[in-house]
This record gives C-alpha cells, structure tokens and sequence, in this order.
C-alpha cells in the first residue's frame, strides 16, 4: 500500500509542478492583451487573473477578508486531502487517483493565493458567444479528480444494487 501512497503522492507533486510551470510560461510570455487561437472558434490561450474561486465565484468582493478566506479554505483541504491519501489503504484505486488530482490541483492554486494573492487562469474555451469561465492545469486536475470519485461512487453503487 506504500507503493500505491508514493505514486498518488508523486502523482499530486506532478500535477503542482506542471501547473506552476504553465502558469509561469503564462505570466513572463503573455499580457493580459494577448490571445493564442489554438483551436479557432473553440479554444485559445489568454491571460487572466482570478482573485476569487472556481469560475471566478467571489472575483469582485472587496472584501478584506476574501483573500485569508481562501487561504484558510484552500490550505484545509490540502491538510485534508493529504490525510486521506496517507490512509489510501481503505480507498480504491480510483478514488486514491482522484484525491491526488485533486491534491496537486488544490496545493497549486493555494500557492498562487498565499504567494500572489490571486491565481493565474488561461484556457479558455468557447463555442461562438458562450464561453466557459478561463481556468489552468489546476483546475482541469480538480475536476478529473472529482470526476474520477464521482465514477467510483457510481460504481459501488450500481455494484450494491446488483448484490442479492
């Protein structure tokens, strides 16, 4: 089971190494002017900054309080995530990999808030005029995270239903 706990935790310090690299690719090669069409009419590369949460929740608060907020938040989950990942032996693999997505997504964005007071987002994708909000690598890690729970919750479940 210590074999299992060393990749989901090198799995996590993977996905925080990849999103601070991206992010750093981002701020010292892109202003907030700049627009890389990748996929034309569905996906570019921009800058942004996010001082709130996920989809920008919080973004215009003038609150003082915002940002120690999502710090005390951000860094709670980490503890937690990492607790949960320490005692991996009573999760499934799949739940073991969704909680060090989303570990090393969660710990990348917490260094952004505690460095710079805000996190850098820059995918952005759009169909026409609807356009989902910009996010990074720490996000898209977030969600597979959560996606993965999400399929092994289903799954015990559909496998309960079946037991007789």
């Amino acid at each position: 089971m210590a074999d299992i706990r060393s990749k989901a935790y090198g799995l996590a310090a993977g996905v925080f190494v990849l999103d601070r690299l991206t992010k750093w690719l981002v701020e010292t090669r892109l202003s907030f002017l700049d627009t890389y069409r990748v996929i034309p009419g569905f996906f570019d590369i921009v800058r942004s900054e996010n001082r709130g949460v996920a989809f920008s929740l919080f973004d215009q608060s003038t609150s003082s309080w915002r940002t120690p907020a999502l710090v005390i938040a951000s860094l709670a989950a980490v503890v937690l995530l990492t607790g949960m990942l320490w005692k991996s032996k009573t999760l499934d693999r799949n739940s073991v990999w969704g909680f060090a997505l989303i570990l090393g997504g969660a710990a990348g964005n917490v260094f952004d808030r505690i460095v710079w007071g805000h996190v850098t987002d820059f995918l952005l994708v759009y169909v026409g005029q609807y356009s989902w909000p910009t996010f990074n690598v720490a996000d898209s890690a977030i969600v597979a995270g959560s996606g993965l729970l999400l399929l092994d919750m289903f799954k015990a479940k559909r496998q309960a239903t079946h037991v007789s």
